[in-house]
């Protein structure tokens, strides 16, 4: 291929590679590559196949600790959980399909993830979603109405086919989501820790397989439209965003789990992002085996199909198996029973290519190590973005003064802090009955059948803090999502990240990027919570605007008494309000400045690892020990939304508490300092409780009782919040439901 050829250049920039890494692909090579070599190339060389962008500052994370079975490099993390079982976990984004095909594209970001849990022999039994879109109202307020439905009804339709709850989740609504949504799905599933299956091409000569759904043209391409930014083009790319089958998958999913409790399997990839060629090409360069495919062989729902698109597809619902040889029969007997084909496409071999026939005739022939561990890794240019001067700069006392309790209600009222029922009804949260705390009620909480344990995940993320301080902002992510779990009784054993940032190419965002996961590394290992996979989602921008940097950390926790877990409400009255940690003047980021204010200015809130530590451990001996009767972290909007929280549910029990001023009034109600919890007590557990709290140095003091019909908060002694309940709920139950309840009327 002559590059001073105009046509050919355009045939590189059609498959987003550079003049550069075309030199590359010659050179490994050692000739010309045909268009089907190239096509692979494109796909596996892609920012979302290679993390050619990211990967210098990945390999800082911590990934290893006593509880790790698995961590990043295989298809999804797998943490120890005692009893000789295993929790298997990861996250990760379908963000540009979901804003093509809102519904679609939710969708099989499910299915993937789904995919790669039962991937690792692990049955799933649990979803959560993090998403973010922009504002409900506006000039693309209807747009982003459409996306919000299509998505949460993609995530319901395809979780609630397949039979897996989705438990729970958190959702934001920011302006620099408007044109580049952000849809991240969690999965855990449960295996025995001596039964996980990795993604491996071992043993020359065994048979390889391709089971689940035909081939067709959905999805080429996906890969590379997942690393490249969105124009008023967007909508072109349609083609590029895969149909899903949930029916299907189940089918998949069982006959999988079936196979892998022979010895028949030797290993198994998900055919996901790049399709066929990631899944061979994984595999092969894992094992430092080759692969040989005659694609005439791999199931085709269209005709006329070229080597190029069958490589390239990104159908759903497909898996790829190695399995060894003389046990052919007994594997296509399984799949048989469970009405599907397996379909053997080829061998392992000797030589580490992957080869790839069309007919007997060879196509592509290129050595997997070049596809999978010689793909481009950048140091890209870093700076500091120059905004950061002027958006870091909050003279609190310039502005205007608010009545406390109207922003108290239009806190309530906003669609970020709101109550997601409308999101949530749509789920079947209590599918295979291992549901411990409802959606909403905190982190989820699923029970680990056979054991006296549970597990508590929590997914959590905020754009906002990261645009003004990315390095502290990744801190306080984690130090949410581990604070949510312990709220629920839960010691946090891993993580996983979903890496959500702009294009890598420009040097702004790249420092973002790199000061994000060094604050993510400083936190988890602060924590003793290692990082065991994740996933990097770049190029979220849409015209040159780039999204908030948003990492979102999923983080998983052990409880080792299942009828311990907690949740975020009163569960009685004349019960002792006990807050757990210190409040400053932390408005910076926060959203009263956000809602009341219309401001996202100032520092984010301050953190000392080592206090957040501290209150983990408090709390989790504290519901080990059956001390409290509930718990909420405080977090966005500050304790006062904390207390109101704590209040909303069916039994609609109020407070009266009062706080010590801290600056302000407004510092005191919507500070949003980390490390801090409201936690109730029976009269008889308080003193142990407050005991408890000195032995692990956390500030700890009762600020007043459960009880009655209304929400009042005092200040210094003098009224703040003093409203019925019922009227704050409403507005907080209404603040999301109410924009779609409009729309359908």
């Amino acid at each position: 291929m002559n590059l001073m050829s105009k046509a050919d250049a355009a045939v590189l920039e059609r498959h987003g590679l550079k003049p550069d890494e075309y030199d590359r692909i010659v050179a490994a090579l050692g000739r010309e590559p045909s268009l089907t070599e190239l096509g692979i190339f494109s796909v596996m060389w892609s920012e979302h196949c290679s993390y050619k962008s990211s990967r210098v500052h990945l390999r800082t994370l911590p990934t290893k600790g006593p509880r790790v079975l698995q961590g990043p490099g295989e298809n999804a993390g797998a943490v120890d959980i005692g009893d000789g079982m295993a929790a298997v976990f990861k996250i990760e984004s379908h963000n540009h399909p979901s804003f093509i095909e809102p519904y679609q594209g939710a969708a099989t970001g499910v299915g993937g993830i789904i995919r790669d849990i039962f991937t690792m022999g692990a049955r799933p039994v649990a979803l959560l979603n993090s998403l973010r879109f922009g504002p409900l109202d506006g000039p693309h307020g209807a747009r982003t109405r459409r996306i919000v439905e299509g998505v949460v009804a993609g995530i319901a339709g395809y979780g609630n086919s397949i039979g897996i709850p989705t438990i729970g989740g958190e959702i934001a609504f920011e302006e620099p989501y408007a044109g580049n949504p952000l849809v991240n799905v969690f999965c855990l599933g449960i295996s025995r820790a001596d039964a996980l299956v990795k993604g491996r091409a071992d043993g020359v000569g065994n048979p390889v397989y391709y089971v689940g759904a035909k081939t067709g043209r959905d999805g080429i391409h996906g890969a590379t439209m997942a690393s490249a930014e969105f124009d008023e083009k967007s909508a072109e790319k349609r083609p590029a965003v895969q149909v899903g089958d949930p029916f299907m998958e189940k089918l998949l999913l069982e006959a999988c789990l079936e196979l892998m409790k022979t010895d028949a399997l030797i290993g198994v990839q998900d055919m996901g992002a790049a399709g066929l060629t990631c899944a061979t090409s994984e595999m092969g360069a894992r094992s430092g085996s080759g692969i040989e495919i005659d694609v005439m062989h791999v199931p085709q729902r269209e005709s006329g199909m070229t080597p190029y698109e069958i490589m390239l597809s990104e159908s759903q619902e497909r898996m790829l198996l190695v399995v060894k040889k003389g046990r052919e029969r007994e594997v296509e007997e399984i799949f048989e029973k469970w009405d599907l084909h397996a379909a053997h496409v080829g061998f392992v071999t000797d030589d580490g290519l992957l080869r790839v026939m069309d007919h007997g005739a060879v196509v592509a022939e290129i050595p997997n190590t070049a596809l999978v561990d010689e793909a481009p890794v950048y140091n890209r240019p870093m700076s500091r973005p120059g905004y950061l001067d002027e958006v870091r700069q909050l003279d609190p006392a310039s502005l205007p003064g608010v009545n406390p309790q109207e922003a108290f209600l239009r806190i309530l009222s906003s669609p970020t802090i709101g109550s997601k029922l409308w999101v949530y009804r749509q789920y079947d949260h209590m599918v295979r009955t291992n549901t411990v705390v409802l959606a909403g009620m905190g982190a989820g909480v699923i029970r680990v059948k056979g054991t006296p344990r549970a597990l508590a995940m929590s997914v959590d993320g905020n754009g906002r803090y990261c645009y003004l301080d990315p390095r502290r902002g990744a801190m306080l992510a984690v130090a949410e999502a581990a604070r949510n779990v312990a709220c629920a009784g839960a010691q946090p054993i891993g993580a996983t990240n979903c890496l959500n940032f702009g294009n890598p190419e420009r040097p702004e965002i790249m420092w973002q990027f790199a000061e994000a996961v060094q604050g993510i590394g400083e936190a988890c290992r602060a924590l003793e919570v290692p990082i065991t996979g994740g996933n990097v989602s770049l190029y979220n921008e849409t015209d040159g605007k780039a999204i908030y940097p948003t990492p979102v950390l999923g983080i998983v926790g052990v409880i080792e008494d299942a009828s311990r877990a907690l949740t975020r409400v009163f569960r009685g009255t004349d019960e002792a309000i006990v807050l757990l940690g210190e409040t400053y003047d932390d408005l910076g980021g926060s959203e009263f400045l956000n809602t009341v204010h219309g401001l996202v200015k100032g520092q984010p809130p301050r953190i000392d690892l080592a206090k957040e530590r501290a209150l983990i451990d408090l709390l989790v001996s504290a519901s080990g020990a059956g001390l409290l009767r509930s718990a909420h972290d405080c977090s966005d909007g500050g304790i006062a939304i904390t207390l109101a929280e704590c209040a909303f549910d069916a039994a609609g029990i109020g407070y009266e508490v009062d706080l010590n001023e801290v600056e302000t009034v407004d510092a005191t109600l919507f500070s949003e300092s980390p490390s801090r919890a409201v936690v109730t007590a029976a009269r008889e557990h308080v003193e142990r409780v407050l005991e408890l709290a000195q032995q692990h140095g956390v500030p700890a003091r009762v600020i007043g009782r459960t009880g009655g019909t209304r929400l009042r908060i005092a200040v210094g002694g003098e009224t703040a919040i003093d409203c019925d309940i019922r009227d704050a709920e409403q507005r907080w139950a209404n603040a999301l439901t109410g924009w779609f309840q409009r729309q359908a009327s």
